[in-house]
């Protein structure tokens, strides 16, 4: 018998563990006896950040939630890892799998590997080179006490070997998060509201921003927001916004009318609105890897990314954090001119499925 503990603890983690908790389910009804159990950090605490994923991904209700939420990264960081040594101590598994970049990410990491279990990170060995971002120190860390790396792309195959991770200890798997992609596609649908009953297919945008770089200094976000407004040439502007940022906006007095600033969306209804852009401005990662896929123009206000793959197989670009730079690609989108997607190699549907064949090999 082989025990699994697989670990959750942001809202991009829901998208990225569902397809693996599917997979092991599959593995069970065939009758293998592979187990796991799924641990909420409790990181994202509110319904809309974590409640309504477990519901829209068909993910079943963790079996733990540690309540590590609030409080300065190090304190999060350190609550975080006190529940899960303890909830470790109590169920000890053979292995523990770890997703993505966050907070939870590197806690839980340390704290198995301390207790002596093997640690897989889902989505390993992908950089930034920017030291500034938490989520590449919490990549870095997690990366060099990590036992078996699931990896997206051969760009983050190579950050490993240079590194000096053995090739055994490197599986070129694919991306669980185009697994969530495509299996819930069929299930997007369009958000209720006002707003949306009036955007036409392929005549809006839709815009994230969170990172603090773009938000928390009030005159480059306003920089930011009117080389938006003025390149999108009148178009709504969907803008699914932190209660932060909107307080941000506010205090600068823009208010477009067709600048729309919405609450947070769940999972099938942001998708939705994503599929049907006729482009996508963002400060995420994750966002660039499900536009690629669904062919949508992104561009990035930032000045790196950790998923280079999505600009030279993809469908987005990386603009940086300068306004003045922002016009000439808004141009291109507006003119239909966009580069398509060229295909990424294993972003097919079928990662999660690789990972617990390799799981079931290794341990079962």
């Amino acid at each position: 018998m082989a025990i699994f503990t697989v670990v959750a603890g942001a809202r991009p983690n829901f998208m990225k563990i569902a397809p693996i908790i599917h997979a092991f389910q599959k593995k069970q009804a065939s009758g293998k006896d592979l187990h796991y159990r799924l641990v909420h950090t409790g990181q994202h605490y509110d319904k809309k950040m974590s409640g309504d994923f477990f519901e829209q991904l068909n993910i079943p209700e963790p079996d733990a939630n540690l309540g590590g939420g609030g409080g300065t990264q190090a304190e999060q960081t350190a609550a975080i890892m006190i529940a899960f040594e303890k909830e470790l101590m109590e169920n000890r598994p053979d292995l523990v799998i770890v997703v993505g970049d966050v907070t939870s990410t590197l806690a839980c990491s340390i704290a198995a590997k301390k207790l002596g279990i093997d640690v897989a990170h889902v989505e390993g060995g992908i950089r930034s080179g920017d030291l500034s971002m938490p989520e590449e120190i919490n990549r870095m860390v997690t990366d060099s006490i990590t036992d078996h790396f699931f990896t997206t792309s051969e760009i983050a195959n190579t950050n490993l070997r240079k590194a000096g991770v053995p090739e055994e200890k490197i599986h070129f798997v694919g991306n669980t998060m185009i697994d969530t992609l495509k299996a819930q596609m069929p299930r997007f649908k369009k958000p209720e509201g006002e707003v949306f009953n009036t955007l036409e297919p392929q005549n809006y945008f839709v815009m994230t921003m969170h990172r603090p770089a773009n938000v928390d200094q009030e005159n480059s976000l306003k920089a930011m927001i009117d080389a938006i407004l003025e390149g999108t040439g009148g178009l709504p502007i969907v803008f699914p916004v932190h209660p932060r940022t909107a307080k941000n906006l506010q205090n600068l007095g823009i208010n477009a009318t067709n600048l729309h600033l919405v609450e947070p969306l769940g999972y099938l209804e942001f998708n939705y609105l994503v599929k049907n852009a006729k482009g996508v401005i963002t400060d995420s990662g994750g966002v660039t890897e499900e536009t690629s896929v669904m062919n949508v123009p992104c561009v990035t206000l930032r000045d790196n990314t950790e998923r280079a793959e999505t600009i030279h197989l993809g469908t987005n670009e990386l603009v940086g954090t300068d306004p003045k730079k922002l016009k000439p690609y808004l141009d291109k989108i507006m003119a239909g001119e966009w580069k398509q997607y060229q295909g990424i190699p294993l972003w097919d549907g079928k990662t999660a499925e690789r990972i617990v064949d390799i799981l079931e090999a290794q341990y079962a």
